[in-house]
């Protein structure tokens, strides 16, 4: 069965470890749930250096062009921030369905008892 893409947003903070922390356990919940997670923060600043410019201006059409691709944006985290709000219009204008993490895994039926850890008791 193929997994549909599901992009991955959040309102990432100023901690890197914190960021990659978070995003590697929304991909794998999302994966749970039966979608490919996608999820430009993870992969991105290997290969760019967002102080120089045009890298950071690079890395803002690749992720927009991963969103297009996705079935679904994933807004993961409590709260919305600049970037969230982005990518929730940019989903909008090309109409993919957004949802929150919760939604995806109450539909998925895999929202029951994941507690803070993100651990699935199954």
């Amino acid at each position: 069965m193929k997994r549909p893409l599901a992009y991955i947003t959040a309102p990432w903070g100023e901690n890197e470890f914190e960021n990659t922390e978070n995003a590697a356990r929304y991909c794998r919940l999302v994966y749970d749930a039966g979608f490919s997670p996608v999820c430009p923060l993870l992969f991105l600043p290997l290969f760019l250096k967002d102080e120089i410019p045009q890298e950071h201006k690079d890395g803002i059409d690749m992720a927009r062009d991963y969103l297009r691709r996705a079935h679904v944006l994933v807004v993961c985290g409590s709260s919305v921030g600049e970037t969230v709000k982005n990518d929730i219009a940019m989903a909008e204008r090309l109409r993919i369905t957004a949802t929150t993490l919760d939604g995806i895994l109450t539909v998925k039926g895999q929202g029951r008892d994941i507690g803070k850890g993100g651990q699935s008791h199954e």
